[in-house]
């Protein structure tokens, strides 16, 4: 079968390795459909992966495809069904992975595709549950945005910041994939949505996708703009996951015991902030890391529900760094999902 691997730093190649065997007891064959690409696919790309790892390494962090084969004593799965795939090898013991928290396991095996192989590969073997049912309707490359894009805007905007109907938000970066995706959720409960773009075409199609307010950070300060907006009194929510760039400004746009919920930094992971200004203004800054098992279902039934994911581009397997490229570029409005 097919596997796009990583060699090392910069070097991916497609090539032919053995089928997995038939699925053991409690796990299932799946067979990959598509693969959406995220920020983590392009750190692993480029060597950035904070952990021992070893190469080669199938790459991919993000799937969906349906059911090739189960093995004995799956009842909850049939081949032919769509899936999407848990993204991390959680352990499915601990208090937390008990508890639903999986993306707090505490004996956690890595992530797919960044620490150990991932889904870019006809077929894949993995306990069952770990597998997440896809509902009629939502497409291959739809679903494939589930695991990590919508889930985890699920998770930092309703599990972490308590986002609730009629609230404002500064949504930054609202062109990426979860900038869109945290977008339309918002929207879609009736907030008020603030967001930053970093050209006009972007701010076009923001404001298409619902945003009431779109700021081009480059021409303008956001800080500013934001105030004036809410008459000084800031925002109840920033979705921030640029990091050192934008953080103290999203302090700035904060009304009084606001939240600040925090998922990236690909601009830079180092902040000094005014420790007066949190305590005072009362700020609840959450960091959020991925999902749970809950969070990705609940995105699956949103997409079902009629709230499709902004899909940018389509490439082929072939041409993976192609997609990885124009993510990096930063020209995306929306995802880039790789098909097969």
């Amino acid at each position: 079968m097919r596997a796009l691997m990583l060699l090392g730093d910069k070097q991916l190649e497609l090539t032919e390795i053995d089928p997995p065997p038939p699925p053991a007891a409690g796990e299932v064959q799946v067979r990959v459909k598509a693969v959406a690409l995220n920020y983590l696919d392009v750190w692993g790309f480029r060597g950035m992966a904070f952990a021992k790892r070893k190469m080669p390494l199938v790459v991919g962090v993000e799937a969906s495809g349906e059911i090739a084969a189960v093995g004995a004593d799956v009842t909850t799965f049939t081949p032919g069904q769509g899936v999407v795939m848990y993204g991390a090898l959680t352990c499915g013991t601990c208090k937390a992975c008990r508890s639903g928290r999986d993306n707090l396991c505490e004996n956690v095996g890595g992530i797919m595709g960044f620490h150990v192989d991932g889904f870019a590969r006809d077929l894949i073997n993995l306990p069952a549950r770990l597998v997440i049912p896809v509902p009629a309707g939502v497409s291959a490359t739809d679903a494939a945005c589930a695991p990590i894009g919508f889930a985890t805007v699920q998770h930092m905007l309703f599990d972490n910041a308590k986002l609730e109907p009629g609230e404002t938000v500064l949504v930054h970066a609202g062109g990426s994939g979860i900038g869109t995706a945290a977008i339309l959720m918002a929207k879609q409960i009736g907030c008020t949505v603030i967001t930053t773009v970093g050209d006009d075409a972007k701010a076009e199609k923001a404001k298409a996708l619902g945003a009431d307010h779109v700021i081009n950070y480059k021409t303008d300060r956001f800080e500013g703009v934001t105030r004036k907006l809410t008459q000084k009194k800031g925002v109840d929510v920033v979705f921030e996951h640029v990091g050192a760039d934008t953080f103290n400004g999203s302090l700035l746009c904060l009304k009084r015991g606001g939240r600040l919920v925090t998922c990236g930094a690909t601009s830079g992971p180092s902040v000094t902030f005014n420790l007066m200004q949190l305590f005072q203004q009362q700020y609840r800054i959450i960091g959020s890391f991925g999902a749970t098992m809950k969070n990705i279902a609940e995105s699956l039934d949103k997409m079902a529900a009629g709230l499709k994911p902004v899909i940018d581009t389509t490439v082929p397997l072939a041409e993976f760094e192609r997609g990885l490229e124009r993510l990096a570029g930063r020209q995306v409005f929306g995802k880039v999902v790789v098909t097969f």
